[in-house]
């Protein structure tokens, strides 16, 4: 017998004997829409495919089911888990777009293909971006947006340049108030970065999102309550027992010396401002951080959107020290203005807390 018969019957023995690998996990857990997105897929897929054995396993109902979640993530090396997840013959992906994106690499799979052709672009920062996900940018600086218009932030920037401009030093106006801001961005980055690793921390349950959503409800109602009646019944604003340590300080930057005791005085001011505030503002970041850590990103873009969110969270007050340096007037935020802002604010977490809780597949839950 030839050498050429041998290895041929020896390939044919292997093929009849090895055991095909047929056998398709899906993490998933209740109230989840991709999940329900995903089965959806996978009935049609059953049909396609009668011999391939799907088990769908609930994270939240079954402990073994999260463990065994988790160890595949180990043996994957993927640090940031979510649902649904899957995993056939050895692959493993998180997340589902669609039957034409990840239904098209599940079916790959099963035909013992690696991969199909990708469904997205690499842009600056973000990096790897797909279709369905360029929502997220949008939604991340239209949040950072309205955050950044809360009467705290604003009132306290708006005194700092009211007393600034009294210098009559263009140069030292914007040094200053520059240096506020972008402190200002910075500690509410480190504040927003906590948030993240909370939630990172808790995990995918429900619950969680539940007990968020209620917070975020109940901060909304009270910044819509002091547009209908402000200064009357419980707030979420600095109150006026801190107001007259702010006067102090903002004073002290402007009769500062030299200008590095100004910027120094300045910095104080600005963590100080972010501390205080956080319950004026804690019902917008918290919501959208938790919404972030629902769309299965790897760490690093965690925190590449919160930048994005924070720049924009920033460019609010950007422009009002434009305009005062520009100008050189005195600015002070009025009753009115305080009013609708909180109005907008606190209708903007009060949807958020609502989809939350009654839709969270309408952002990204």
């Amino acid at each position: 017998m030839s050498v050429a018969v041998i290895l041929i019957s020896l390939l044919a023995a292997v093929e009849t004997t090895a055991e095909p690998c047929l056998t398709l996990e899906m993490f998933s857990r209740e109230g989840c829409p991709h999940c329900a997105e995903a089965r959806g897929f996978l009935r049609q897929l059953a049909a396609r495919e009668p011999n391939l054995e799907i088990e769908i396993r609930d994270v939240e109902r079954e402990p073994e089911a999260a463990e065994r979640l988790r160890q595949l993530g180990r043996e994957h090396g993927v640090a940031t888990l979510g649902v649904p997840t899957f995993h056939l013959c050895g692959r493993f992906t998180v997340g589902f777009s669609d039957a034409a994106t990840t239904g098209a690499l599940l079916e790959a799979w099963i035909r013992g293909v690696d991969d199909v052709a990708p469904d997205s672009v690499t842009v600056p920062i973000l990096g790897s971006v797909s279709w369905e996900r360029l929502g997220l940018p949008l939604f991340t600086v239209v949040l950072g947006l309205v955050d950044g218009f809360n009467p705290c932030a604003i009132w306290v920037l708006l005194f700092l340049l009211s007393v600034l401009v009294n210098v009559r030093d263009r140069q030292r106006v914007v040094v200053v108030a520059a240096t506020f801001v972008i402190v200002s961005g910075v500690a509410y980055y480190a504040f927003m970065a906590a948030w993240l690793s909370i939630f990172i921390l808790v995990g995918m349950s429900r619950w969680v999102q539940i007990v968020l959503a209620i917070l975020a409800i109940g901060v909304g109602c009270i910044h819509v309550k002091d547009f209908l009646a402000w200064g009357k019944g419980p707030s979420l604003s600095i109150p006026d027992s801190v107001k007259p340590h702010i006067y102090s300080r903002v004073r002290g930057i402007v009769n500062a010396e030299s200008l590095p005791a100004a910027l120094g005085g300045a910095i104080v001011l600005a963590v100080l401002v972010n501390v205080v505030e956080i319950l004026c503002t804690a019902g917008i970041p918290a919501v959208y951080t938790r919404v972030l850590t629902l769309q299965d990103l790897p760490i690093w873009e965690y925190h590449a959107y919160l930048v994005l969110y924070n720049l924009a969270y920033v460019f609010d007050d950007s422009l009002l020290v434009i305009v005062v340096v520009v100008t050189m007037r005195k600015r002070k935020l009025q009753e009115g203005e305080g009013r609708w802002l909180k109005l907008v604010s606190g209708a903007v977490v009060l949807i958020l807390g609502l989809l939350l809780l009654f839709a969270p597949g309408w952002i990204g839950g």
